[in-house]
């Protein structure tokens, strides 16, 4: 009979940082004991089978650590696709894949048997060169690292990690060694037997705490009782200002078409300036890239041709082929008309990540949780994981910045221009560009109660 079940929270705002330990991210592995209970090891690839081509490393950039970030990309485009199928077609989608990864990576440090190997399927892992899965911690430690250091004195991409266990039980020394040391997850000690709903207040109050407290109630009422025993929380909190920021001046009241018989007047931001841009008419997409300033971290938009709904790009798009589009990218002078948009998404992530083959770790009676508890028992079993995130776009950037000096674009009408009017539902991805770390997905199809 299982003893109890814990629960998985992720709140995500625009943001980012880890409050990890200040020598790890000029560790070696041999200077991080990192030794759960149970450890994966990917099967050897198969001799006859076609070898890839390698492909380049991002200068100054570790190969495991590419590997991990490419993980991450193909896993945010398979939970994309899983949203967007329990979502009508003109419902936004916004959410943080980085956030998710990190935090079933943490749920991974307990796992054994075949909960374990699902973890590392789901999640990409074990499609880095690495054999084991306890090496995956070192690296997200050094992916960590890469992200979450200061970009710009106006950007903050901050993530914060933290464990809430029930006060009666001994947690694995380990296991919280780990979460500590790699995702700065200490564990705080909550009264979930005898008072889960002040335990849940807890912690939506510190996720509101992390998120400038754009991200509230995170966990619904009824979702803690007397059987809870852990809740592992991760957020992520981004805010920047656009490198070429728009003029509010030329901020004018359009069309949005949501679709061919809905359309809503919005507030139409514009601006002409050199921007990466490409059109693919074999793709029916066009794609635009606005950095924030410093640069590592961009917006891209996608947007569809006009007649091309969103829902066929959507079904096309993986990896591959966005890599392939940002490659082919060059710097173009471009007309943006970009609509001011709010967006706020929240979701279980329960029948998600089932339907994507993890499934032991939400069941009862197949779940292998046991190196959390100390005593080693084998009781545990995740009872749902709840994701929230929230964007918001305007002429300064995302979220809410400082006014900065900036130098003004000439608006002399320049015949080599391209045309980029995103006044139809597009897709967006926050990256971080030179690795291609994506932190952020979604799409703005209703922008209509701005």
């Amino acid at each position: 009979m299982r003893a109890a079940d814990w629960l998985l929270v992720l709140a995500v705002l625009p943001l980012v940082s880890l409050a990890v330990r200040p020598d790890i991210c000029g560790a070696k592995p041999r200077d991080l004991p990192l030794e759960p209970r149970c450890i994966y090891r990917s099967p050897d690839p198969d001799p006859e089978g076609p070898t890839p081509e390698p492909e380049p490393v991002p200068e100054s950039t570790n190969p495991r650590v590419w590997e991990l970030s490419k993980a991450n990309g193909r896993f945010a485009l398979s939970l994309y696709k899983q949203l967007a199928l329990s979502k009508t077609p003109e419902s936004n989608i916004f959410l943080s894949p980085i956030s998710v990864s990190t935090a079933f990576a943490m749920t991974k440090l307990g796992a054994c048997n075949q909960t374990l190997q699902q973890i590392m399927k789901v999640f990409q892992f074990d499609s880095i060169k690495e054999k084991t899965s306890d090496q995956v911690h070192f690296f997200f430690a050094k992916l960590n690292c890469r992200l979450y250091r200061k970009k710009d004195e106006t950007t903050e991409l901050v993530s914060a990690n933290r464990l809430f266990g029930d006060k009666s039980l001994v947690f694995n020394e380990t296991y919280q060694n780990i979460s500590e040391t790699v995702y700065g997850a200490k564990l705080l000690p909550l009264n979930f037997k005898e008072n889960p709903e002040r335990a849940r207040t807890t912690i939506n109050d510190w996720i509101s705490n992390k998120t400038e407290n754009r991200i509230q109630d995170t966990l619904p009422p009824g979702t803690l009782d007397s059987t809870t025993v852990l809740v592992l929380v991760n957020t992520i909190y981004f805010k920047g200002q656009w490198k070429n920021k728009f003029d509010k001046d030329n901020v004018f009241v359009s069309d949005f078409h949501v679709s061919e018989s809905r359309s809503c007047p919005v507030n139409m931001m514009y601006q002409e300036t050199k921007f990466r841009y490409r059109s693919f008419p074999e793709d029916q997409v066009q794609i635009l890239e606005m950095p924030y300033s410093g640069d590592d971290i961009t917006m891209v938009l996608i947007l569809p041709r006009r007649g091309t709904p969103l829902s066929q790009v959507e079904a096309s798009l993986d990896l591959n082929k966005l890599n392939d589009w940002l490659s082919q990218m060059k710097e173009t002078t471009a007309s943006v008309h970009v609509p001011r948009f709010r967006v706020e998404d929240s979701f279980s992530l329960k029948e998600k990540l089932q339907a994507m083959g993890l499934t032991d770790l939400f069941s009862p009676d197949k779940a292998s949780l046991p190196g959390m508890l100390e005593d080693g028992s084998d009781g545990l079993f995740i009872s749902d994981a709840y994701h929230k995130a929230f964007l918001e776009v305007n002429e300064e950037g995302s979220e809410a910045a400082a006014a900065t000096v900036v130098v003004a674009i000439g608006r002399s009408i320049n015949l080599n221009r391209e045309t980029f009017v995103a006044d139809r539902p597009f897709l967006l991805l926050i990256r971080e560009s030179t690795i291609n770390t994506l932190l952020f997905i979604g799409r703005v199809t209703d922008p209509c109660s701005q």
